[in-house]
């Protein structure tokens, strides 16, 4: 069976604090990156994860009004719409590319969100 590969950048006060509260590991098909800030992920970062062979790259920040820095997770949200129009342009289907939150409490949810991205782009197939 096809086993995507993902590249998640992972908030460090938020999702990357709820990926270690997760109650069991994540599957070794994602490769975390750990960034200060949600908004500090550049699209050339997005880009480059797919031209290295990511099947599917996720992004999570903090949930709305809980960024550390005021109103990153909202840049990051602004930039993500936009790189779904660029990546439309090169191929690459949106369910490829996922935005969410996910705060340190909530381990399960980052579970969730994980294993929904694995097998949405499971589905999907490798990328060409």
């Amino acid at each position: 069976m096809f086993e995507p590969r993902i590249v998640g950048f992972l908030c460090n006060w938020c999702s990357y604090a709820g990926a270690d509260k997760a109650a069991r590991a994540y599957p070794p098909n994602v490769n975390v990156v750990r960034v200060m800030c949600s908004g500090r992920v550049d699209p050339q970062f997005i880009l480059k994860a797919y031209k290295a062979g990511a099947d599917g790259v996720l992004v999570l920040a903090c949930h709305p009004g809980d960024c550390h820095y005021k109103e990153g997770n909202y840049k990051a949200l602004a930039r993500h719409r936009i790189l779904l129009r660029v990546l439309a342009e090169h191929g690459i289907e949106s369910a490829r590319c996922r935005f969410d939150y996910v705060s340190a409490s909530e381990g399960d949810r980052f579970i969730e969100i994980i294993t929904e991205m694995t097998d949405a782009v499971r589905a999907l197939g490798k990328r060409s």
